[in-house]
């Protein structure tokens, strides 16, 4: 009997024993699967997540990033902001196609409203821009009052005039505040351009019959008195100047003036007014010096181009002057039509009709 329970006790032993090795294998087992279950993931064929998408110029094996980093879609939604191609997208210095339309500052150009206010504040947001361009836009006709622009500006600015500019119509449309002696005034300046085309159109023909002018008195009289009129264009104090391209008309008194100017360069210029208009002349220049007027026409009722005191190295060649009263300047009286060149003191005059 002691036999049989001692066989019972050591069997009971043997089948605990069997049961715990069962348990021991069977835990080891799933522990190795549930690791080799998550290591499958770095080769499941299954996208990564777009954070962390590589570029597809990239190399397969590049490791992702430690934080994430958006991706930037192909196609980015309507609502997204559009990436500026200027770093400095609010820097004034790199606009160099910049356009300040005056119709966009209030201009109506309609040849009857006042457009002055209009200009100025295109004047002011050019004048800070580098290289822009003031627009006085074609099939438009501007009226301005007696207005000075003003520097120092940005270089490069440029006046544009492809409509028509005009003051107002005569002395009894001038406002009263405004100077009788010019009308539109660049000062201060350096490296701008006067171009466009278009035409500056003075109205002068009532300034013309004031009889304080000469002859326009009673039965041919010049009657006394003051008679002021206004220079159309008076570049004063200013350098690198250059006039191409425009045509300027009918101007009260002197066509363009330069007064104390240096480095001027006047191309392609036209200016008509009729012969008989008093005191009209072409171009004026005083106190400037570097000065080269090039291929333009003056047809006016005076000098066409008249050289005063303290200019000096002023070059011009194959302009047609006529009618006119010719070239004057205290060293130079007289110029001939079949005058192929000639030079007074520190001028050169070459090919002149």
């Amino acid at each position: 009997m002691d036999l049989a329970r001692g066989f019972l006790f050591i069997l009971i032993l043997v089948i605990l024993s069997l049961h715990h090795y069962s348990s021991s294998v069977n835990a080891r087992y799933h522990y190795h699967k549930k690791q080799k279950e998550k290591g499958t993931n770095i080769d499941s064929p299954v996208s990564p997540s777009p954070v962390y998408a590589p570029d597809p110029s990239s190399p397969v094996d590049e490791p992702a990033p430690q934080d994430p980093v958006p991706s930037t879609p192909a196609d980015p939604p309507s609502n997204s902001p559009s990436i500026p191609s200027d770093p400095y997208p609010n820097d004034p210095g790199d606009t160099s196609d910049c356009i300040f339309d005056v119709t966009s500052f209030g201009a109506v150009g309609d040849g009857s409203s006042d457009d002055t206010a209009a200009f100025r504040k295109a004047w002011k947001a050019a004048c800070a821009v580098e290289s822009a361009t003031i627009l006085a836009p074609s099939d438009e006709a501007f009226i301005i009052t007696s207005t000075i622009f003003s520097g120092p500006c940005k270089p490069g600015l440029v006046f544009q005039v492809d409509g028509v500019l005009m003051p107002p119509d005569g002395p009894d449309f001038w406002p009263k505040a405004d100077s009788r002696k010019q009308w539109l005034v660049f000062y201060r300046l350096d490296d701008i351009k006067l171009t466009g085309n278009g035409i500056v159109e003075g109205n002068g023909q009532k300034w013309w019959e004031l009889p304080c002018k000469p002859h326009r008195g009673p039965n041919g009289s010049t009657l006394p008195g003051p008679c002021d009129s206004p220079a159309m264009i008076r570049f004063f104090m200013s350098s690198n100047l250059v006039v191409s391209g425009i045509r300027i008309q009918n101007s009260p008194q002197f066509h363009m003036k330069f007064d104390g100017c240096e480095g001027v360069l006047i191309e392609k210029l036209s200016i008509f007014t009729p012969k008989l208009s008093p005191n009209t002349d072409g171009i004026h220049i005083e106190n400037t010096k570097s000065v080269g007027i090039y291929n333009s026409m003056i047809s006016n009722g005076d000098d066409c181009i008249s050289i005063g005191p303290g200019s000096s190295n002023v070059d011009i060649e194959g302009v047609t002057c006529g009618p006119s009263h010719g070239i004057s300047h205290k060293r130079i009286r007289q110029w001939s039509e079949d005058q192929d060149m000639a030079r007074g003191h520190g001028f050169c005059l070459r090919h002149i009709i």
